[in-house]
C-alpha cells in the first residue's frame, strides 16, 4: 500500500466551506497519487477556531471550546471524504471536552466510516500547565488497537511516542503500523518526536508514520509557530533502508510525503531479521533481575 503523511499548514477561514474545500483538496491529492492511508498532524484542527473570529481564536480557553464544538462536524466531513475517495484517514487531533475534562483526541476513518478514536496519554508541560489538557491519569481513554483492511494500526500522539512502554504495549497486541501525529514549535521538539518514532520502529520492528504541523499561524493560540515534516520509518534491517528512513519530506515545506510499504516485510523481519528486537525485548527484565540479585551469603 501507499502511505501519505502530511506537513500541514494552518489556515484562517472565513466560513466552513473554505475548510471543507481545503480538506477535500488535500485528501483528493493524496488519493489521486494512490495513497490508501493518509495521516494528518496533532492539533491541526485548531485552525477551526478561526471560524469563531480573532478574539476567540487568540484566547486560551475560548479556542479550545470553539474547536471542541466543531469536532462532530469535522468528523462528518472526514467520514464523507474517506468514503468518497476509498481511503483511510487519521484526522488531525483536536481538543474534546468530556465530563468537564479536556482531552487531545485523534480519530481514524475508513471507507465505511469512523474506525475509532485515540486520546493522547501523556501531556507535555505546556498542555498540563497552560492548556489544562488531561492525559491518562486525568481521564484520557486507553490505548486502542485498530484492525483495518490495511493492517493492525496503533496511534501514539506526539509526546506519547517518546515513551517506549506505550509502543511496546501496542506491539505486543499485534500492531504493525504506529501513526504519530505531532505538533512541535521548535526544531528540537521535532527531533525529539522523530527520534522517538525511529526508536519505536527499531525496538518493535514496525512502521512508524509521523505527521507534522508546519508554518506560522500568529492568530491561532498555542499553534503560532510550527516546525516539522512528514516521515515514514522502519527498522534498519533487511528489507528496509539501512538508515530506517523509508521516506521523509523537506523541513517546513507543506505537502504530502509518500511511501510504498509492504507489511510482509515487517512480518519477515520480526520472524527472521538480522536482529530480533521485538522477540528479545523480555530479556531486558532478566538482565535487570540478575543485576539486582543479592549475592548468596
Amino acid at each position: 500500500m501507499k502511505i501519505a503523511t502530511s506537513a500541514y499548514p494552518l489556515d484562517w477561514f472565513k466560513n466552513w466551506s473554505e475548510y471543507e474545500a481545503k480538506l477535500t483538496a488535500w485528501v483528493g491529492e493524496a488519493a489521486e497519487n494512490g495513497a490508501g492511508l493518509l495521516v494528518f498532524p496533532e492539533y491541526g484542527a485548531m485552525e477551526l477556531a478561526s471560524l469563531d473570529g480573532a478574539e476567540v481564536a487568540g484566547d486560551l480557553k475560548g479556542s479550545i471550546r470553539a474547536v471542541a464544538g466543531r469536532v462532530a462536524a469535522s468528523y462528518d466531513l472526514h467520514a464523507a471524504l474517506a468514503a468518497r475517495f476509498g481511503v483511510h484517514i487519521l484526522a488531525a487531533s483536536a481538543p474534546v471536552i468530556e465530563a468537564g475534562k479536556v482531552l487531545n483526541r485523534a480519530a481514524l476513518f475508513g471507507p465505511a466510516g469512523l474506525v475509532g478514536v485515540q486520546d493522547k496519554q501523556i501531556m507535555t508541560r505546556f498542555e498540563r500547565e497552560d492548556w489544562g489538557i488531561d492525559g491518562a491519569i486525568g481521564g484520557a481513554g486507553p490505548l486502542h488497537v485498530f484492525d483495518t483492511a490495511l493492517g493492525r494500526i496503533g496511534i501514539l500522539i506526539c509526546y506519547d511516542c517518546e515513551f517506549p512502554l506505550l509502543a511496546r504495549d501496542l506491539a505486543e497486541r499485534g500492531v504493525e503500523i504506529l501513526l504519530i501525529p505531532s505538533c512541535t514549535e521548535a526544531l528540537e521538539g521535532y527531533w525529539r518526536v522523530r527520534i522517538g518514532a525511529m526508536a519505536r520502529a527499531l525496538e518493535n520492528q514496525c512502521l512508524t508514520v509521523m505527521a507534522s504541523l508546519v508554518g506560522a499561524a500568529p492568530r491561532l493560540y498555542a499553534v503560532e509557530e510550527n516546525t516539522g515534516m512528514g516521515g515514514i520509518f522502519g527498522p534498519p534491517d533487511r528489507g528496509f533502508p539501512p538508515t530506517g528512513v523509508i521516506a521523509e519530506g523537506v523541513l517546513d515545506r507543506a505537502g504530502w510525503t509518500y511511501a510504498e510499504v509492504d507489511l510482509s516485510a515487517i512480518r519477515d523481519v520480526r520472524a527472521d531479521g538480522h536482529v530480533l528486537n521485538k522477540a528479545h525485548w523480555p530479556e531486558q527484565d532478566h538482565a535487570l533481575a540478575r543485576k539486582t540479585q543479592k549475592p548468596a551469603a
